[in-house]
């Protein structure tokens, strides 16, 4: 704020030279904050004519800020007077609009996306649609998630159903309203795209470094888990490792799926044709023991 105040006290001299200084004088005593203040501060004469360039910048830029003034430097503050060491200042203060813009962006800076569209970040409850009877229970289910977190025991949700129905995005929408309402923070990420990530990040050596920033996460959402290239490695080195990591230190975690419990398992137990049920049942335990399966059912509101 020092340089705003520089570029502002200069604009102030050119700004007195203009105009004749008795009138002026007049002008700034008539003003009514202005007026209020000194009757405030039952400021003395010699106060008064000390402040009497503050109260000048005070009216110009207040004016400025009134209008909306382009010249006007200090965007997302009003100015305001004090009192300095026996004179009065101008200092600025944030306005309500930028404490709104601020509490707003800090609500969707809670909420980290990974490979899935940014609009996620600004979706609410009310962006939810329950025109469709058939998306209540599960409305239900993340309202009440909201409403008890923290608390002993929150399982999250296994949601699977067909393409298009929504689970994404209501998970999403869930996320916003637990940074709102709780402060929570959420990781959103697609776990096809973040397979391929881990499979690239071999070359650089920081394979452990993109699961652990995973695994950690306060809330964790997988989505679309499943519809990964099926290998053992991504299986036993990276989900379970997460889900692992999760399952001890109980971190909420949910997913979506396009497959149910039993035909995610038969997917992850068939490897290149390799049958592979033991290793399929490790990860299977793991997510049961995470999150309740919930199945959405719907139109594809895509098309």
């Amino acid at each position: 704020m020092e340089k705003v105040a520089q570029a502002i006290k200069h604009s102030n001299k050119a700004h007195l030279s203009q105009i004749n200084t008795d009138e002026l004088k007049q002008a700034i005593l008539a003003d009514t904050k202005v007026a209020d203040f000194i009757a405030t501060h039952r400021l003395s004469n010699r106060e008064i004519e000390l402040s009497l360039s503050k109260f000048n910048q005070f009216r110009i830029e207040r004016e400025k800020f009134l209008a909306g003034d382009e010249t006007y430097l200090a965007k997302g503050y009003e100015p305001i007077l004090v009192m300095n060491e026996g004179y009065a200042d101008v200092t600025y203060r944030e306005t309500k609009a930028l404490k709104l813009a601020q509490a707003k962006q800090a609500i969707t800076e809670r909420v980290s996306l990974v490979n899935l569209p940014k609009s996620y970040k600004n979706l609410t409850f009310d962006d939810i649609s329950l025109d469709d009877k058939r998306r209540q229970p599960l409305f239900t289910e993340l309202a009440k998630f909201v409403a008890d977190y923290p608390s002993a025991d929150q399982k999250g949700l296994y949601l699977y159903g067909d393409m298009g129905v929504g689970k994404s995005f209501m998970l999403a929408a869930m996320a916003h309203e637990l940074s709102k309402a709780k402060g929570a923070s959420t990781v959103l990420l697609h776990f096809p795209s973040f397979a391929i990530d881990v499979k690239n990040a071999i070359n650089t050596g920081t394979v452990k470094d993109e699961i652990d920033a995973v695994k950690k996460a306060e809330i964790l959402i997988l989505d679309d888990i499943g519809a990964e290239q099926a290998t053992s490695w991504v299986r036993d080195e990276v989900l379970q490792v997460i889900l692992q990591y999760r399952m001890l230190e109980d971190l909420p975690t949910f997913f979506t799926s396009n497959y149910s419990f039993k035909d995610l398992e038969k997917k992850l137990a068939n490897i290149k044709g390799t049958d592979e049920t033991w290793q399929a049942k490790r990860v299977m335990e793991r997510i049961r023991y995470l999150a309740k399966e919930f199945y959405l059912a719907g139109d594809n509101r895509r098309n």
